[in-house]
């Protein structure tokens, strides 16, 4: 992933996942099932795409700006024939175009032992330690993406095979990754790191083909039944000798604990997806739960969400109140990545494109409001300010995650940590700048009890503060120099 992030807009308050992979192998139709397969992923970011094929040893190779659907078109598709497919989609910037185009994946390397792409969920923690040794001797790199020290890691292995190059590299990385190769000798890798931050899931079609994606949605919508998690530190290579996975392991004996990001079961993932060996759904839907038994409003009228990433959490609340879930806020599916800002400055311009509330819901009602996080509060003062110019009597605002306190190293574009709300005050302190007649998060003590035996398989970093893999200095600069 791209380590030069870009500043948040007001309008996009909210940690961003930074992306979807897809990988294909032995299907006659694998770039149109990448491209569907992309698109169950579109959620996980919007500012690009793009596909890998191999046919006849040669790797063909399409990556464009936009949403899946404005990169491919049918006459795109028939220009990647072949049997194995990777696939990327990328998180949402306002970088500019020609910077952001050199940064779409996969990326596609030609090296001694022939041609190879990679496309990659994550972040590393040493990237740039990693680059500058490289670049000592003598590596030229084109991008600003961590996701390229890997071209360069298996280009200069001595490993006799593919899969040991890539497990060489993967030990010199530290941090977050999942990762889908193709090479043109017809092999498919996939890999994920030790601690499993990022989630990779594998499913089979009807017709024996093997499908990797970043979640199950992925796996639904081109009809591949889920079979497994690839497993925190494995390696699995797929190619004609079996037709089956082999898999081997980083780190053995002594893999650490696995440390699977707990935003995406707030946030990130689709409530369809099981991610994690959880349902998304069922976590939501719990959370929402525990805040109307720990944060219950007294004789509220209604319970509304922010679409869509609070609807399940606020379902949750709802049936445990015993009040009524309305849509009190619509969203608008029309809204660009580009918009022209009205020449007279419209109060609150942005949310009101993105937003709009219901006034037969509101008016005059007692309401509750679930959204799944606050990162800088701009956005949740907007929405609090909008909900009462639309005749709510009170907006009391729950929040399904506790405060968010820390930066993210690990693939997840957060603002850096003195611009998270959560790090400079405290929840009085929130509820008067977002202008709340009450305001609750989730209480951090609910994932104990909710996960059980799984608590300590989950990385909350964004909320303790506690790393359990800590970056580099040059990795922190990074992200407090956005």
């Amino acid at each position: 992933m791209d380590p030069q992030h870009d500043h948040y807009s007001d309008d996009d308050d909210k940690p961003r996942e930074e992306c979807g992979v897809v990988g294909i192998y032995g299907d006659p139709d694998a770039s149109r099932l990448c491209y569907l397969a992309l698109h169950a992923l579109q959620h996980r970011g919007q500012e690009g795409a793009g596909m890998v094929t191999v046919h006849n040893k040669v790797l063909k190779s399409i990556t464009g700006i936009g949403l899946v659907s404005d990169v491919f078109n049918e006459s795109k598709l028939d220009q990647l024939p072949g049997d194995m497919a990777i696939g990327h989609v990328r998180y949402s910037t306002a970088a500019g175009s020609s910077s952001i185009l050199k940064n779409v994946q996969p990326f596609v390397a030609n090296s001694k032992f022939g041609s190879f792409g990679v496309a990659h969920n994550g972040n590393f923690v040493n990237y740039q330690l990693v680059r500058a040794e490289l670049e000592e001797k003598g590596s030229i790199f084109s991008t600003t993406s961590d996701t390229e020290v890997v071209l360069h890691l298996i280009a200069k292995s001595k490993a006799r095979s593919f899969v040991l190059r890539v497990l060489e590299a993967c030990e010199r990385l530290q941090g977050a990754y999942s990762m889908v190769f193709v090479t043109e000798d017809g092999k498919l890798v996939a890999a994920r790191d030790p601690f499993g931050f990022r989630p990779l899931v594998m499913g089979r079609r009807s017709n024996g083909s093997i499908v990797f994606a970043s979640e199950t949605c992925a796996l639904d919508l081109v009809e591949a039944t889920y079979e497994r998690e690839v497993h925190p530190g494995e390696v699995v290579l797929v190619d004609d000798t079996t037709k089956e996975i082999q898999s081997m392991y980083l780190l053995r004996p002594h893999p650490p604990k696995p440390k699977s990001c707990i935003f995406e079961h707030i946030y990130f993932a689709q409530p369809n997806s099981i991610v994690f060996g959880r349902s998304v759904y069922e976590s939501r839907y719990a959370f929402g739960e525990i805040l109307a038994t720990e944060a219950p409003v007294e004789d509220c009228d209604v319970v509304i969400a922010v679409p869509y990433s609070g609807v399940v959490a606020a379902l949750g609340y709802a049936a445990k109140a015993g009040v009524p879930y309305q849509q009190g806020l619509i969203r608008s599916h029309y809204v660009g990545r580009t918009f022209i800002e009205p020449s007279q400055k419209i109060r609150d311009f942005g949310v009101k494109l993105k937003l709009s509330p219901v006034k037969a819901v509101l008016e005059g009602k007692k309401v509750v409001v679930v959204d799944d996080s606050i990162v800088r509060g701009t956005t949740s003062s907007k929405i609090v300010r909008m909900l009462k110019e639309a005749g709510a009597k009170e907006v009391h605002m729950r929040i399904a995650s506790p405060p968010i306190i820390g930066s993210c190293y690990y693939g997840i574009d957060t603002p850096r940590t003195q611009e998270l709300i959560s790090n400079r005050m405290n929840v009085e302190e929130i509820r008067k700048f977002i202008g709340a007649h009450s305001l609750a998060f989730l209480p951090s003590d609910s994932f104990r009890k909710l996960l059980g035996s799984d608590y300590n398989n989950f990385c909350y970093a964004c909320f303790t503060g506690k790393y359990p893999l800590n970056p580099t200095a040059p990795m922190e600069e990074s992200i407090d120099d956005k």
